[in-house]
């Protein structure tokens, strides 16, 4: 159409949907994240007016006629749609009059709501969590000198015990003292820069598929759903694995050994990660059945020191998180009492173009049946 070759260079790139209007408002353009959002194809749609491709448009034809009006641009938030083939969406849009080549229209960028508030979201938690981890990798240096003295102490007493039983008591603080320096490596081990090599991601799944069956060889199942299909990512090998193991052991340690975890992949298409806007990624879904993660720690479960399991450390799910934010990508939770997925998506490319603070494009193949 009128805008193509502008819009192979520009909007094409654009994490944000967008469509193109003439002065008539008939839809010149629909750029990739327009077509995911709304679940159409330009080459359908173009040539046809605003009001017979969306159901409820009085809104969106009044924004337009503001920017006209005004010459200017204009942002309506909270704006509901009905795209063909699906239910109403909600979506703040802004109308900018432009002029491309010799052509005169609009152009229309929306953002779901619900995309935005999850993206602003996922920032909020990367930036509590580097905080957090900032916080606790200070206290654990200062933790860790002194435990070297208490050990030390324990083990000269101990040769000065006259009495051989109370060597149990000396014992006891050494091999406390030990478990206290294993804490403190692993919280201060994961800042290894990633040795990205190209990756079959099924290669580190079933890796870890058999560690667990080895480790609960009775009553739990592992239940395989590939996209054999998926191209290689570039990735530290152990690093992915050691994620991709926390989080699986995790789901066995809340089903207690018995129950189902379903590893799933899938190409993930029109992704934005750490504000770039990827064509390609690479989804990875660990699903459990068991009773879910409890409401009061669901939003803090990645923080260090936050576990819902007695007797854990709270350092799997961080140590996970630091390692794919480590490769440029994202964990996601949703959680429900017989029902528990972790979503890992990593990008397959290096990303196109910084996104807005307000972009966000829907993630293909997300949900579960």
């Amino acid at each position: 159409m009128v805008v193509t070759a502008f819009s192979s260079s520009a909007l094409d790139a654009l994490a944000t949907a967008v469509l193109v209007l003439d002065p008539e408002l008939r839809i010149v353009y629909v750029n990739p994240a327009a077509e995911n959002l709304f679940k159409l194809s330009s080459r359908n749609v173009a040539g046809d007016p605003l009001d017979r491709v969306f159901a409820e448009h009085a809104s969106l034809t009044s924004g337009v006629q503001y920017a006209v009006a005004h010459n200017c641009s204009y942002t309506q938030y909270d704006l509901s749609l009905t795209p063909p083939s699906l239910e109403r969406i909600e979506v703040c849009c802004t109308v900018t009059p432009v002029e491309i080549d010799r052509f005169d229209g609009f152009l229309l960028e929306f953002t779901e709501l619900q995309q935005q508030s999850r993206i602003a979201r996922e920032e909020r938690l990367h930036d509590q969590t580097q905080a957090s981890r900032a916080l606790i990798r200070n206290l654990a240096h200062e933790i860790k000198n002194p435990l070297g003295g208490l050990r030390g102490a324990a083990q000269l007493l101990e040769r000065e015990l006259e009495r051989p039983e109370l060597t149990e008591y000396t014992q006891v603080i050494m091999k406390e003292a030990d478990r206290l320096q294993s804490l403190m490596d692993r919280l201060l081990a994961p800042n290894r820069i990633p040795q990205k090599v190209s990756l079959n991601i099924h290669e580190p799944l079933e890796r870890v598929r058999s560690l667990l069956l080895a480790e609960y060889p009775h009553g739990l199942r592992i239940r395989r759903d590939y996209d054999v299909s998926l191209p290689p990512v570039a990735a530290d090998r152990e690093q992915i694995i050691q994620a991709l193991l926390n989080i699986a052991r995790n789901s066995a340690q809340a089903l207690k050994g018995r129950g189902e975890i379903v590893f799933r992949t899938r190409v993930a298409r029109q992704v934005t990660l750490a504000r770039k806007l990827h064509r390609l990624g690479v989804m990875i879904q660990i699903v459990d059945n068991g009773p879910g993660i409890p409401a009061d720690i669901r939003d803090k479960i990645f923080f260090p020191l936050i576990s819902g399991r007695e007797g854990g450390t709270g350092l799997g799910l961080t140590i996970a998180q630091n390692y794919v934010h480590q490769h440029g990508g994202v964990i996601e939770l949703e959680s429900e009492p017989g029902r528990s997925c972790f979503t890992l998506l990593l990008p397959l490319d290096g990303g196109v173009q910084e996104a807005p603070a307000s972009a966000g494009t829907r993630e293909t193949s997300r949900t579960i049946p």
